[in-house]
């Protein structure tokens, strides 16, 4: 009977799917695993599902030659050494477009959370220093009529774009690839380069996978670019983002707010931040739903299924 590890605690159907079918060990301590521990688990298994915290670097994968397939219980995969999966003939696979309602959501979240300063409001109801409704009293930014600058025009920025439309935003877009005239039309959404939108907009959210060629796509020269009135959202990958120099900018001033579901350095936030009242912090929760992990976990499993009944996965990452 073929083997199967999982690194961490993730929802039952996908030990329940899985366990039909083949021996399946699942760390269920709550706790990450070392690479070692990775290591020595997956000595002789056929399959690993790794969670997005997990660093399956080269050594893991080429500690096992047999490995058919590494599941990522994900949308992502940049923990995932690519290449080396390559070179042992070992699937990679993730879970794309069922956290893609979660993630616009929580992305949404940031956005009224950030522009109406919630966070900040809910900190001073706590201290007790509320002593009354006043005309200028923690005024915020309304959205309606605001230009929305989407960098990653995927499933998720597809979906924020959406939500946009509904609190009557203007809705700019850039991508890698430019969407057709009709879909521009579907979602509202004009094109800007890079530079141009984040001159035009008033928040600016980010969705992209990341990429090595994309760190530190937003850095000093970008943020210099955005309004000084502007909020940057990034619900996407901690890397994407220079986050000094956001914090210098926060502080200087060159722009108004941000609000971070994930982290260049992750668990780890820049030093500063967390004192800072125009930033709004969150422990990486874009897909954290029943519904969607319920789903990414059935997803992964499937994947498996496949990959060791001799199919060929849905969600295949293609490497190079």
């Amino acid at each position: 009977m073929k083997k199967i590890f999982i690194t961490g605690l993730i929802p039952e159907i996908a030990y329940s799917k899985l366990s039909e079918r083949f021996h399946v060990t699942m760390n269920r301590s709550g706790k990450p695993l070392s690479k070692d521990q990775i290591i020595e688990e997956i000595r002789d298994a056929d399959a690993l599902l790794c969670i997005l915290s997990d660093r399956i670097d080269r050594e893991v994968i080429e500690s096992n030659p047999k490995l058919e397939i590494i599941a990522n219980y994900g949308a992502g995969f940049d923990n995932i050494d690519l290449q080396a999966a390559k070179e042992n003939n070992t699937i990679v696979t993730n879970t794309p477009l069922v956290s893609t309602v979660s993630t616009a959501e929580l992305t949404f979240a940031l956005i009224l959370g950030i522009t109406r300063r919630i966070s900040e409001g809910e900190r001073l109801m706590r201290r007790g220093d509320f002593h009354g409704w006043a005309p200028m009293f923690h005024l915020g930014t309304q959205l309606k009529g605001k230009k929305l600058g989407i960098i990653g025009m995927g499933n998720i920025g597809k979906n924020v774009a959406k939500i946009a439309r509904g609190f009557q935003m203007e809705i700019l877009y850039n991508n890698r690839s430019r969407m057709s005239e009709f879909e521009e039309k579907e979602h509202a959404a004009e094109y800007r380069s890079l530079e141009d939108l984040l001159r035009e907009s008033d928040i600016v959210t980010l969705h992209l996978s990341y990429h090595k060629s994309l760190h530190h796509c937003i850095g000093k020269d970008q943020l210099k670019m955005m309004k000084k009135s502007a909020y940057l959202i990034n619900a996407a990958r901690g890397p994407l983002v220079d986050e000094k120099a956001l914090l210098r900018a926060l502080i200087n001033n060159d722009i108004a707010g941000a609000a971070l579901d994930v982290f260049e350095l992750e668990p780890k936030v820049t030093e500063g931040l967390e004192k800072l009242d125009n930033v709004l912090l969150t422990p990486h929760i874009g897909n954290a739903t029943k519904e969607s992990r319920t789903a990414m976990a059935q997803v992964a499993a499937e994947n498996i299924i496949d990959a060791l009944e001799g199919k060929v996965p849905k969600n295949i990452v293609r490497i190079g």
